[in-house]
């Protein structure tokens, strides 16, 4: 599956005619790092992918190559198919031991739905690197333990537990357990923005401050080659 999901970032790349270097430079990451990802030869960290995929305008099952089936029995002719066999849900295994499946979602814009699994000592990043997207993050735990760290504050969340928060704000997930963690996950709203920012060094409040300032640069230099 890591092949096919850098095909995926590749294609939609090129289609949009960015070059390797300005992608990874929009996305904060190495060009060999992005290139790597593209090749197969990386599978990348849920900071990483949620950083590419954010400033390519992609959604999860848009790099997960799921789509919701078109044919349906009579009774639900012209609407998507109420269900989605194991088999259908495509599924990609990232760096430090997170595996996300993608599950069964109506195929409007705008809704991300995953099972996410991380394995004992498994996080969204390799460096505590905090990540940030667009949308609304809900989430259910049903089993293990999983810890949330949301800008300055951590939680721990156990089997039962759930959380909703603005995914603008830097957050990271980390299993510090021995045991597997399990949850599903939906992000609400997850479509492209112009201004969102994903970096994938995001690490503080101050770094948040940081990218916005760039981000209103640029806002600013467009607005001026515009008149």
């Amino acid at each position: 599956m890591t092949a096919e999901l850098g095909e995926r970032i590749r294609a939609a790349r090129t289609a949009q005619g960015l070059s390797l270097r300005a992608t990874a430079a929009q996305a904060a990451i190495s060009p060999s790092l992005l290139s790597q990802v593209e090749t197969g030869k990386v599978q990348p960290s849920v900071s990483t992918l949620y950083a590419i995929v954010s400033c390519l305008g992609l959604s999860v099952d848009d790099v997960l190559g799921h789509h919701p089936p078109t044919a349906a029995p009579p009774a639900v002719r012209g609407r998507p198919h109420p269900v989605q066999p194991l088999e259908d849900a495509p599924e990609i295994v990232m760096q430090n031991g997170v595996t996300w499946r993608s599950l069964a979602v109506t195929g409007d814009e705008g809704v991300d739905a995953v099972r996410a699994t991380y394995q004992p000592g498994a996080a969204s990043s390799i460096d505590e690197t905090h990540m940030r997207h667009v949308g609304v993050e809900h989430g259910y735990i049903v089993r293990g333990e999983l810890t949330l760290k949301l800008e300055f504050d951590t939680f721990v969340l156990r089997a039962g537990d759930s959380l909703c928060f603005d995914a603008q704000r830097p957050h990271y997930y980390v299993n510090h357990t021995d045991e597997v963690a399990e949850g599903v996950w939906y992000i609400l709203g997850a479509t492209r923005s112009d201004t969102a920012v994903a970096p994938a060094d995001i690490r503080s409040a101050v770094d948040v401050l940081d990218a916005m300032g760039r981000l209103h640069g640029r806002a600013a230099d467009d607005d001026r080659g515009t008149r």
